[in-house]
């Protein structure tokens, strides 16, 4: 029998809308799903052979026959009180689900996220990145601020989609970039050297002192929140990110935005869970822009349709094409101001 990497989780609701709404929070941060039914389709010869590492109950209704039957013939740990749903690409939806996913990750820990980071530090593209030109009139720009901050966002699959991104974008580009990459504190120095071995862009962990510059790319740490003062300076909090993710797209997001406004803007590539969607909101709201990668060229596409259910989200495209419309849309922002 193949070694199980991830929690496997069994979802009973007398409530489609709730299992669908349950089974799409549990596939999209990872997790094995390996029931979602109605507990009258789950006899005790179903429940005594079921290999989980978790049920998770939602009953509208009382079934106190059903919930003993559970409790006799399973060994399993069991996740009632889960609220009813809100609808999807509401204001409150990311927030249940992120609710969803602690108490998930409080019974039984998180799911595995193979990242590995060897093969794409070695491997050579099969196919030469086409490396934009750069505006004219943004070649002759010069500005002693900062023009756009932008947010890459990404969790599993992202590496790879942010360095297919960076590796189109022309030099000279006015605009800084800091990236929240879901994963091991171990790899963020292969992180550093595997994003950039192509493109030459300057990259690093973000560190006390650091300065958010034009054509540079920092890296937000795992171990502790940073912000930005108005000149774009790294402040390092010395304390966790809020929430279930080191790093917090949503606490960086919120933190770019509310230092740089309407320059403020994010991009979310491929990634598990919907890590950014509650934050999406603020950014729009102050006049950002958010962009994501489109389903179809992500490894995982959780993270960016998360995003996309919020209604914030006002271009898709592959990396290449992200890379595009930034161009074009720093070009069309220095124009309009000029």
């Amino acid at each position: 029998m193949p070694e199980r990497q991830n929690p496997r989780v069994g979802v009973v609701s007398d409530s489609n809308l709730q299992r669908i709404a349950l089974a799409q929070a549990v596939k999209g941060h990872g997790y094995e799903l390996c029931f979602n039914t109605s507990p009258d389709k789950l006899d005790e010869a179903a429940l005594a052979a079921a290999e989980l590492d978790v049920w998770v109950v939602d009953m509208q209704d009382e079934d106190d026959e059903f919930l003993d039957r559970l409790l006799d013939n399973s060994a399993s740990p069991i996740l009632f009180g889960l609220e009813q749903a809100p609808a999807q690409g509401t204001r409150n939806y990311p927030r249940w689900e992120r609710r969803v996913f602690v108490k998930l990750k409080e019974t039984v820990g998180e799911p595995v996220q193979d990242e590995s980071l060897d093969v794409l530090e070695q491997a050579e593209p099969t196919v030469a990145p086409v490396v934009l030109e750069l505006p004219p009139e943004l070649s002759a720009h010069a500005s002693d601020g900062l023009e756009v901050v932008c947010v890459l966002a990404a969790s599993l699959g992202g590496p790879a989609a942010v360095k297919d991104f960076l590796d189109c974008l022309p030099k000279g580009l006015p605009v800084a970039f800091v990236l929240a990459q879901h994963i091991d504190v171990r790899m963020q120095s292969t992180l550093t050297r595997v994003l950039v071995r192509h493109n030459g862009m300057p990259c690093r962990i973000a560190a006390a002192g650091d300065q958010l510059r034009h054509g540079e790319l920092l890296i937000a740490p795992v171990e502790s929140e940073i912000d930005f003062d108005e000149s774009g300076a790294v402040i390092v909090r010395g304390i966790e990110w809020d929430g279930p993710y080191s790093p917090s797209i949503d606490q960086m997001i919120a933190n770019v935005t509310r230092r740089f406004g309407n320059r403020a803007g994010a991009v979310i590539f491929s990634g598990m869970g919907g890590d950014g969607s509650i934050s999406g909101l603020q950014l729009q709201e102050a006049g950002g822009f958010i962009w994501a990668q489109t389903a179809d060229t992500c490894a995982c596409a959780s993270q960016p349709d998360s995003m996309r259910a919020t209604g914030v989200v006002t271009f898709n495209g592959s990396p290449a094409e992200l890379a595009t419309h930034l161009v074009e849309h720093v070009r069309s922002r220095l124009s309009a101001t000029a």
